[in-house]
């Protein structure tokens, strides 16, 4: 790989709709030249694709909420929240936990109120919130 694969590289991970014309004028080659090369380098297994990037919702606030309850069953609560859109799942769980709710929030004030409506649900004996920091993707 030379100087002008790795140019060529760089353009498309910065841009990857980027035109083979435009690439050619930035690093000074004809456009069949660009072209040429980047299609030896998909060939190659260099390049293994073209991908759009998505922008995360830097502002949602992702948590998890412990529910602690009495005399109740998961069904109740999880029929309770559907009107709640920031809630994206309800799992009963074994042990001394009974529900784990994962909430995508706008804000920490909204995650404030759905938790405090929560809160007022008959037999909740206790909410814990685990605000997310860091979440990775396996």
């Amino acid at each position: 790989m030379d100087k002008f694969d790795q140019q060529i590289i760089a353009l498309l991970r910065a841009d990857a709709r980027i035109s083979v014309s435009q690439i050619a004028r930035e690093i000074s080659l004809s456009r069949s030249a660009v072209g040429e090369r980047i299609r030896q380098l998909e060939q190659s297994g260099t390049i293994l694709g073209y991908h759009a990037r998505m922008a995360e919702p830097s502002a949602a606030v992702k948590a998890y909420l412990e529910l602690f309850y009495s005399g109740a069953r998961c069904e109740e609560y999880v029929e309770r929240m559907r009107v709640y859109p920031e809630i994206r799942r309800c799992s009963g769980i074994s042990g001394e936990t009974d529900m784990l709710v994962y909430i995508e929030a706008p804000s920490m004030h909204r995650l404030g109120e759905i938790r405090g409506d929560i809160e007022q649900f008959p037999g909740i004996r206790k909410v814990k919130t685990h605000v997310m920091v860091k979440d990775w993707l396996m």
